[in-house]
C-alpha cells in the first residue's frame, strides 16, 4: 500500500506557497531610461559611461598604488569578503536541505551480564551469566518532502542574502577607494599649505628683523615691533597643527591600506602636488547609477530575501511529510554483516501537522510580511538617498570649481601686486618691508587657492563615490 502512496506527495511537491518575487516597484522617475541628472553642468560633465577605476584619471601613480594596496589588503574588504563566503555556504546548506539525508551506521554489541540483570529468568545454576553478541551495519535515509515549497523559499532567501553580501563587498570597495583618495588629497593639501606657511613665516621674520633695525635707529616705534613679533609667534604656532594633521593623515592612509602606522612615511612625507582633475567628467545617467550602486543592489537583494521568507513561514502552517528508511545487515556472528540473507529493511512515512497552535504560525507570517514591508521601505530610502547623494555631489562639484577659479584669480592678482612691489623696491621707490608684505599677501592668497583646490578635488572624489564607482565589475554595469 505504501508503494502507491509515495508518488502522491512527490506530485504535490511542485506547490510553492508565498508570494513570488517580481522585483521592486519603481521609486522615482529617474529610474526610467533616458533620465538625466538635474544638477549636472554640461560644461563640466558628459553623459558617457563613467570610469570604474576613476582614480586613474587623476594621473597620480602614488595614489594609484595606494588604492590598489587598499583594495588588496584592507581589513574592511576582508571582513566583507568573509561574510560573502559565510552567506554562500549558508545558501548551499539550504539547497542541500531539500535533498535526502543518508548516513551509515555500524554496531557491535558484546554482552557478558549477570543472569537476571535484564529481567530474564535464570536457566539453571550453571547459567548464572548471560553472554550475547550482535553485529550490524546499515544505511539510514530520511527525507522531508518539500510539499509546500518552504525549503525552496528558504533556499531563495539564502541565495538573495548571499547576493546582498556580495553587494556589500562592492560597497566596501567603493567607500575604501574614495576614503584613500580623499585622505591622499588632504595630505597633499596640508603639505603644500605647510610649505607656503613656512615661507610666510620666514618673510615675517625678515620683516621683524628690519623693523627692529629701524626701532634701534629711532625710525619705528616699540609697539610696531611687539605687534609684528606677536604675529610671527602666531604664524609659527600655526605650523604645529599642520604638522600634526599630516601625521594623522599618514596614519589614516596606513590604516586604510591595511598597514601599520608609519608605513607610508618614507614615501609620502615629502611634499607633493595635489592630484589633477580632468576638464570633463563622465557621469552616465541616473538609471545606470542606480543599477550600479552597491548599497541599492544590497537593499534590493534584502527585499528579495524578505519576500521569500514569507513563503517559508506560510509553509509552516501546512502539514509536513517525511520518509525514513533503514536497511541493515547483521546477526549474532560477525560474518552475518556480509550475508545478504540477513537483510532487514524498514520504511516509515510520517505526517506532522501543528493545526492547533493558538495563532503562532499566523503571527510568524505577519512578522515576515512586516519584514518584507520594512525591506521595501528600506529599498525606497536607498534609491532616494542615492539620487540625492549624486545630485548634491554634482552641485557641490560645480560650485567648488567656480570657487577654485575665483581663488586662482585672487592669487594671480596678489602675485602681480607682489611683482609690482618688487619692481618699486628695486627702483628705490618703496622700502623692502613693502615688498615683503606684498609677498606675504601673495602667499596668503596661494594658501587660500591650495585650500580651494583641495576642496574641489575632494568633491571630485565624492562625486565618484556617489555614482557608486570603484568596485570590481562596476565597469560592466
Amino acid at each position: 500500500m505504501i508503494r502507491f502512496l509515495i508518488p502522491v506527495p512527490l506530485l504535490l511537491a511542485g506547490c510553492t506557497v508565498g508570494p513570488d518575487y517580481a522585483g521592486p516597484r519603481p521609486v522615482a522617475s529617474a529610474e526610467r531610461a533616458g533620465a538625466t541628472f538635474r544638477r549636472a553642468d554640461p560644461a563640466q560633465t558628459v553623459a558617457d559611461r563613467p570610469l570604474a577605476r576613476w582614480w586613474e584619471a587623476m594621473a597620480d601613480p602614488r595614489l594609484n598604488a595606494l588604492v590598489e594596496r587598499g583594495l588588496a589588503a584592507s581589513p574592511d574588504v576582508a571582513i566583507a569578503e568573509a561574510r560573502v563566503r559565510k552567506a554562500r555556504a549558508a545558501a548551499r546548506e539550504q539547497r542541500a536541505n531539500r535533498s535526502p539525508s543518508i548516513s551509515a551506521t555500524g554496531t557491535a554489541i558484546i554482552a557478558d551480564l549477570p543472569a537476571g540483570s535484564l529481567a530474564l529468568p535464570s536457566q539453571g545454576e550453571q547459567d548464572d551469566r548471560i553472554k550475547a553478541e550482535f553485529y550490524n551495519v546499515g544505511l539510514d535515509a530520511s527525507w522531508e518532502i518539500d510539499l509546500f515549497g518552504g525549503r525552496r523559499r528558504a533556499a531563495e532567501a539564502a541565495s538573495a542574502q548571499a547576493d546582498a553580501a556580495h553587494a556589500n563587498v562592492a560597497d566596501a570597495q567603493v567607500r575604501l577607494s574614495a576614503e584613500i583618495a580623499d585622505n591622499y588629497v588632504t595630505l597633499r593639501e596640508l603639505q603644500q599649505r605647510l610649505v607656503l606657511s613656512r615661507q610666510s613665516s620666514e618673510l615675517l621674520a625678515r620683516s621683524l628683523a628690519l623693523l627692529e633695525q629701524r626701532e634701534r635707529r629711532g625710525a619705528s616705534s616699540r609697539d610696531d615691533v611687539v605687534r609684528l613679533r606677536t604675529e610671527l609667534n602666531r604664524t609659527q604656532g600655526g605650523l604645529l597643527p599642520l604638522e600634526g594633521q599630516i601625521a594623522v593623515t599618514l596614519d589614516q592612509l596606513a590604516l586604510l591600506t591595511g598597514d601599520e602606522p608609519g608605513a607610508h612615511d618614507a614615501t609620502l612625507s615629502s611634499s607633493g602636488a595635489i592630484p589633477s582633475v580632468p576638464a570633463s567628467v563622465a557621469i552616465g545617467d541616473p538609471e545606470a547609477m542606480l543599477r550600479r550602486r552597491p548599497d541599492v543592489r544590497a537593499a534590493e537583494r534584502q527585499l528579495a530575501a524578505a519576500t521569500a521568507q514569507i513563503g517559508v513561514d506560510v509553509a509552516r502552517q501546512f502539514p509536513s511529510v517525511s520518509i525514513m528508511g533503514i536497511i541493515g545487515l547483521g546477526g549474532p556472528n560477525i560474518g552475518d554483516v556480509v550475508d545478504t540473507d540477513n537483510v532487514s529493511s524498514l520504511l516509515l512515512p510520517r505526517i506532522n501537522w501543528s493545526f492547533l497552535d493558538f495563532g503562532r504560525n499566523r503571527a510568524r507570517v505577519e512578522q515576515s510580511r512586516a519584514g518584507r514591508d520594512e525591506a521595501e521601505a528600506q529599498y525606497r530610502k536607498s534609491v532616494l538617498a542615492a539620487l540625492s547623494d549624486a545630485e548634491t555631489s554634482l552641485s557641490r562639484f560645480g560650485n567648488l570649481r567656480a570657487t577654485l577659479l575665483s581663488s586662482y584669480r585672487s592669487a594671480e592678482g596678489a602675485r602681480q601686486s607682489s611683482r609690482f612691489a618688487d619692481q618699486r623696491f628695486e627702483r628705490g621707490a618703496a622700502p623692502l618691508t613693502s615688498s615683503i608684505d606684498a609677498e606675504r599677501a601673495a602667499l596668503t592668497a596661494d594658501i587660500s587657492a591650495v585650500e580651494a583646490q583641495g576642496q574641489f578635488v575632494r568633491a571630485f572624489v565624492g562625486l565618484h563615490k556617489a555614482l557608486g564607482l570603484g568596485w570590481e565589475g562596476s565597469k560592466d554595469r
